[in-house]
């Protein structure tokens, strides 16, 4: 099958470029989903676009989930159905309003100067060092890009498009799924999986091209509540217990060789991600993140002790301690069947790309997703430097991650 690389890329860039300009940052302190107005802003640009490209079967529901679904190709309706999956909520971990997007084209491989001192250094980032010569999309330094999800958005809107403009392609059905606040780890809470044909599922939300990403971290976020005994401070000696210090003298415990900026590859960690409050009560938020479910559990406990250490050092003060899942490792998921990761491989191959497993730190939807039965793996799409100012996408990988959806749909076929 011929699928020729400069066919995807004009389409591509001005979608990449029209998502990220909708504020879809989420918001981790608002209950309800999708958690702020931009989200559904894109979503029901994207449910339009949907139906302009000639999709009949388009539904965004009340919850903020959008599916949409391309019929199966004549004689291939006994075929497994799969999808495709991105999130349109971008993080809060950095600005996200008034995103004003630079395009580098024929990237000359110096460091990239945006705006209020950040740079982009290939010398010290050798995922840009390796993409000289293409075309690298940035934000202009002053928010992130969006790329983390928008470039994943946007490859399946355009493979979409060229099956639809290519029925000569056999595939079975397939499945298009946008979900909304993946980044506060509450985005597939009410996914409505009831909707859903796929047998199996893709997400469209990893950086390094020809990445395969089947394994992700164990999570939970533990909630630690500080009650102190306020009082004056003229006559506090004695007698004041301040839940401020008490939380401040929680997070030192936390131990510094087990925490993000200090660990890589299989280890864990312990991040305190929120801190609030007051003399008299004050909350703190922890991120806890362990591939291994005992190692997981291990760090729940050491919470524990760390709160009855601080209880000891502050007579007269409490503190609690609540954990709650947010995902769990995906990779036991994909035994139920070989052929959900080996043709994901095979189509990366086609693509003329070398299959490269890694691990997630971190999670995704699909993770989720997989805990509801629908085995996900995470494909490759494009975007870097997650979460920051100096976040960057190269379209010719985003290129190659649309040959990759493209193939697997006529792989899936074959495979039957």
């Amino acid at each position: 099958m011929n699928i020729p690389r400069d066919w995807f890329r004009k389409p591509l860039l001005e979608r990449l470029l029209d998502y990220v300009r909708v504020c879809t940052t989420s918001d981790p302190h608002v209950e309800i989903i999708p958690s702020t107005p931009g989200q559904w802003e894109l979503l029901q640009l994207l449910t339009g676009k949907l139906k302009a490209l000639g999709i009949e079967d388009v539904q965004l529901t009340d919850g903020g989930y959008l599916i949409a679904r391309l019929p199966a190709s004549r004689g291939c309706e006994s075929l497994p159905v799969i999808g495709f999956l991105a999130h349109v909520d971008t993080s809060f971990d950095a600005p996200g309003e008034n995103i004003k997007p630079r395009v580098h084209e024929n990237y000359d491989g110096k460091p990239i100067e945006l705006a209020g001192g950040v740079t982009i250094d290939p010398e010290h980032d050798e995922n840009l060092a390796a993409r000289k010569g293409d075309t690298i999309i940035t934000s202009d330094g002053t928010t992130l890009l969006g790329a983390d999800d928008k470039a994943g958005i946007a490859e399946i809107m355009t493979a979409a498009e060229w099956l639809i403009a290519h029925p000569e392609v056999d595939h079975g059905g397939v499945e298009l799924v946008f979900t909304p606040d993946e980044e506060t780890g509450r985005g597939m809470n009410n996914f409505p999986k009831e909707k859903l044909d796929s047998y199996c599922c893709y997400t469209l939300d990893g950086d390094v091209e020809g990445t395969i990403e089947t394994e992700c971290f164990n999570a939970e976020k533990a909630t630690i509540v500080f009650e102190g005994v306020p009082i004056h401070p003229g006559s506090a000696r004695g007698r004041l217990v301040n839940a401020l210090s008490m939380a401040a003298g929680f997070v030192t415990m936390l131990p510094r060789n087990e925490s993000p900026e200090a660990t890589d590859g299989r280890y864990g960690f312990y991040l305190p991600q929120e801190m609030s409050g007051n003399a008299d009560r004050s909350e703190l938020a922890v991120l806890l993140r362990d591939f291994e479910e005992e190692e997981l559990t291990r760090r729940r406990e050491g919470l524990q002790s760390f709160a009855r250490a601080v209880e000891a050092q502050f007579p007269g003060g409490r503190v609690t301690v609540k954990a709650q899942k947010q995902y769990v490792n995906m990779r036991s998921y994909f035994e139920r069947d070989p052929r959900i990761v080996e043709l994901l491989e095979e189509a990366v191959h086609l693509a003329g790309l070398k299959p490269v497993r890694k691990i997630i730190r971190g999670g995704t939807d699909g993770a989720r997703l997989s805990e509801m039965g629908i085995p996900t793996p995470n494909i490759f799409a494009g975007g870097h430097n997650f979460h920051s100012r100096s976040e960057w996408a190269s379209l010719d990988v985003m290129v190659s991650a649309c040959q990759v959806i493209i193939r697997l749909a006529a792989l899936w076929r074959e495979s039957a």
